[in-house]
């Protein structure tokens, strides 16, 4: 199968071409070529999607799948749907589970309601509406476009190698260093996938036919199964969870989900449903889920390849953790990192209008 990979640098793009090449299959990407590199044995084109005539050098080309990682652009799509739409059997979009308008209540489906689309955002709009309204508006183009030729599919929250977003990783790092851990309230459910699977499930809808609109997710489990699963593959002997409650850390000012002194994946009740949504219809539609510790451990190894004291975006300070561990009697300072591990951190590695955002948004912006 001949596929044009929109993307193909970074993260989940570059996971979906390289599968797609391990299975066989002619791919090309299309991107700037200024984030990374795409995968042994796939063509790069360089493309700028910004450039109203960015695709000229796709011209005239023919693929049997388009997979589109497009972030928050709907011209980027417009212009990709005109070039190549008319003439590929399968095209993938990713979007987001930010479309949904209610981030509240757990078990929600792809039926449920939507934010309206914009196709123009305006100044001050805020940041997650901005997000989720673009990709319901591209979601929307690529329909009108390709009708039961489009394969559309909502991550969540995306996880395993390459995650650079510090909110898995941090977990992975801190527990990865063992020592006496304070951790937010067990309870609350919580959901990701791993980057691989994602990336498998869309290679194989493109060489099935798969069609139609699915939320790219894991079943959902809780935050302290989670991260007790973590420990199991990471933790060394001897590490010990302090249990912190939401009351404690509101008065310490430990932020939720994301940002500086946050506890990462932690998310306020209003947001449950942002990380509880039903993943029946993914699962019976050939999306497979593999063991929580392999995601770990491949995570571990990007969090040591990036430097374990390098500057985070989402996680408790040391500072912080000291401090909630004197409140609870527990110990002080965590561990330093071990002496022979990470390298020094080259952190240049957010995209436009990711630095420095701080919101409940889970969808990671890959180009």
């Amino acid at each position: 199968m001949k596929m044009l990979i929109l993307g193909g640098t970074l993260f989940l793009s570059r996971e979906v071409a390289a599968t797609a090449v391990h299975r066989g299959h002619d791919v090309t990407c299309a991107a700037r070529g200024t984030s990374g590199t795409v995968p042994a044995g796939a063509a790069l084109v360089p493309v700028d999607r910004d450039d109203p005539g960015g695709l000229r050098e796709l011209a005239g080309e023919r693929f049997d799948s388009v997979v589109d990682v497009a972030t928050m652009s709907l011209p980027w799509v417009a212009r990709a749907l005109a070039a190549f739409g008319a003439g590929t059997a399968h095209w993938t979009f990713v979007s987001s589970i930010n479309v949904y308008t209610d981030t509240e209540t757990p078990g929600r489906s792809t039926d449920a309601d939507l934010l309206a689309p914009l196709e123009v955002v305006e100044p001050g709009t805020d940041p997650v509406t901005a997000y989720g309204g673009t990709k319901v508006a591209c979601e929307d183009a690529v329909r009108a476009a390709l009708g039961d030729r489009a394969f559309l599919v909502r991550p969540g929250l995306i996880t395993g190698p390459g995650d650079v977003k510090d909110r898995f990783g941090y977990w992975v790092n801190r527990i990865s260093r063992g020592g006496r851990i304070p951790v937010p309230p067990r309870e609350q459910p919580i959901q990701h996938i791993d980057v691989r699977d994602l990336a498998d499930w869309i290679v194989l809808a493109a060489e099935t036919g798969l069609t139609g609109t699915f939320d790219g997710i894991a079943p959902v489990t809780d935050l302290g199964s989670l991260l007790d699963g973590i420990a199991a593959a990471v933790a060394p002997p001897g590490t010990d969870f302090v249990p912190v409650d939401a009351a404690a850390l509101d008065a310490a000012g430990v932020a939720r989900w994301a940002g500086p002194d946050s506890f990462p994946l932690w998310a306020p009740a209003t947001h449950h449903g942002f990380v509880s949504r039903d993943a029946a219809p993914s699962l019976a539609a050939g999306l497979r889920i593999r063991p929580l510790g392999d995601t770990a451990r491949a995570a571990l190894e990007t969090e040591r390849a990036l430097g374990f004291d390098r500057p985070r975006e989402a996680g408790l300070s040391t500072a912080t953790e000291a401090a909630l561990l004197r409140r609870r009697g527990a110990g002080n300072a965590p561990p330093p990192p071990p002496a022979d591990g990470p390298r020094p951190p080259v952190f240049d590695l957010a995209l436009p209008g990711e630095r420095g955002r701080r919101s409940l948004s889970c969808q990671r912006r890959s180009r």
